[in-house]
């Protein structure tokens, strides 16, 4: 079925009518919407699990140094991070299922590239075409999910996503060690090509709607440039943090993103409407929200996995298991907290998640070179359990402040603070690692410093923590009507 929707473009000015595919009414596409994204999600989170786990072995093929095999991790993220908002526009301009095909058969002809790649360069550069391919999937899928589904469903469905994410992120490194061992690291790349063909086959043979809310707008190309120059600049910097260039390229990435607030203020279809982040407070401190639980969180598996290795004397394969716990609790968990965040106010499950992260930060701090395993996993329990119940909440939150004609731009800006939290939690740890124990390998006799270091990174976590508490709890009512911009007044978004 087809209804027809009265637009208003981004200026006020230009009334559109936009077709659009009533999904609330067919539960048999609903279904087919809920499958093509759990494929799509546990596709790309996986890819990138497994391929840190591949690193060493790829590493010595192609004879990369350190720098060439940090930029196949830094190479997929910057292209993510810089496509995610305008290939959320461009999804709302002309259509999300249309930028979502694109991107799975982008990531998946990637994905096949790279079982026959020659050389490292030739690497690198297909990590940057999967992470555009990427870019599109997570920019689009989340929207759609948005669109297929109403309100009282919307907090489940995206709990049941999040739930193939966190799956794609825990069986990546347990499977992606196993495939390399036994069928070489081209089979972790080649594994995506069979489920891609599925995902768009499913999408060309069920899936009807289109969702173009925003027909007929100009793309806006200039503020996309700048946009992802900010964005570059910020992302690089973190990665090179603790380096003078590193704070230089953060500081031009803030730079860049003035200009950009300003320009997208005067132009009549900005790629992101400023008056998103200016006016509904829902959507800013929701976002604000998701960055600094990434930024709390994204590096402590990274931290962990060093203290079960070196003071542990944990082998990669026991240190992988017991790591496991974490994510393994937020797969559980996330599917009943979006469920219940559909009958109780988001703000307040997502709150409640971050304050339990705060717990599992908290109770890290307290690490020693004699901590017994038992005592991690009830931190990993923890951590996982906060985690679980913070993510789908908080996108549900972020996909329910905002009208229909921003879900692509909404989605992406979910996946960016993502991005953007993961390169800033990894530059506060390598910076406290320089600081505290210097540009030297890490052995016995280091290991007081490295402890010291863990500690100082705990304790900054646990602060970031408290503040995302106070972001998260004053953002405001989302609002479960949802027949508009909630927690905003919605004529001045029009």
């Amino acid at each position: 079925m087809v209804k027809e929707m009265k637009k208003t473009g981004a200026s006020g000015e230009v009334p559109e009518i936009c077709r659009t595919a009533d999904t609330h009414d067919n539960a048999a596409e609903k279904k087919v919407v809920l499958i093509i994204a759990i494929l799509a999600g546990f596709i790309t989170p996986f890819d990138g699990s497994a391929v840190n786990i591949a690193l060493p072995t790829i590493g010595a093929e192609f004879h990369m140094d350190a720098i060439s095999l940090s930029w196949v991790a830094t190479a997929y993220l910057l292209s993510s991070a810089v496509c995610l908002v305008p290939f959320g526009k461009i999804a709302d301009i002309y259509g999300r299922k249309k930028v979502f095909l694109y991107g799975i058969a982008i990531f998946s002809l990637a994905s096949l590239l790279m079982t026959m790649v020659p050389s490292t360069e030739m690497f690198i550069r297909i990590r940057v075409l999967q992470g555009v391919g990427s870019a599109m999937i997570f920019g689009t899928g989340v929207a759609i999910l948005t669109s297929a589904f109403p309100p009282g469903e919307r907090g489940k469905v995206l709990g049941i996503y999040i739930t193939a994410v966190y799956l794609g992120l825990s069986l990546g490194p347990f499977l992606g060690g196993m495939m390399t061992h036994y069928l070489g690291w081209r089979s972790i790349f080649f594994v995506n090509v069979p489920l891609g063909i599925i995902t768009v086959l499913l999408i060309l043979w069920k899936l009807k709607g289109d969702w173009l809310e925003c027909k007929g707008e100009k793309f806006d190309l200039i503020g996309s440039i700048i946009y992802s120059a900010a964005v570059i600049a910020t992302m690089y910097g973190f990665s090179v943090l603790p380096d003078i260039t590193g704070a230089a390229l953060i500081a031009a990435g803030l730079g860049g993103v003035i200009i950009f607030a300003f320009y997208e203020m005067r132009v009549p279809f900005p790629v992101l409407d400023i008056r998103l982040l200016t006016k509904n407070r829902v959507f800013a401190l929701s976002n604000l929200s998701a960055l600094i639980n990434y930024s709390a969180t994204f590096a402590v598996t990274f931290l962990l996995s060093l203290d079960l290795q070196y003071t542990k004397g944990f082998t990669p394969e026991h240190a992988g298991l017991i790591l496991i716990a974490q994510p393994v609790v937020q797969a559980i968990i996330s599917p009943a907290a979006g469920r219940l965040s559909d009958r109780i106010e988001p703000r307040i499950v997502a709150s409640a998640g971050m304050s339990l992260t705060c717990l599992g930060l908290f109770l890290l701090i307290f690490l020693t070179e004699t901590t017994p395993i038992w005592y991690l996993i009830i931190c990993l329990l923890v951590l996982g359990a906060g985690f679980g119940l913070f993510s789908s909440p908080n996108t549900n939150a972020i996909m329910s402040a905002v009208d229909k004609r921003f879900y692509g731009v909404a989605s992406g800006m979910n996946g960016t603070m993502r991005l953007l939290g993961q390169m800033l939690s990894m530059g506060i740890a390598m910076m406290i690692f320089a600081i505290v124990i210097g540009p030297v390998q890490i052995t016995p006799e280091y290991y007081p410093q490295f402890i010291s270091s863990l500690h100082y990174a705990f304790i900054l976590f646990t602060i970031f923590c408290i503040i995302g508490v106070f972001a998260s709890l004053v953002r405001g009512k989302t609002g479960l009507d949802h027949t508009g911009v909630s927690g905003v007044n919605k004529k001045s978004l029009r």
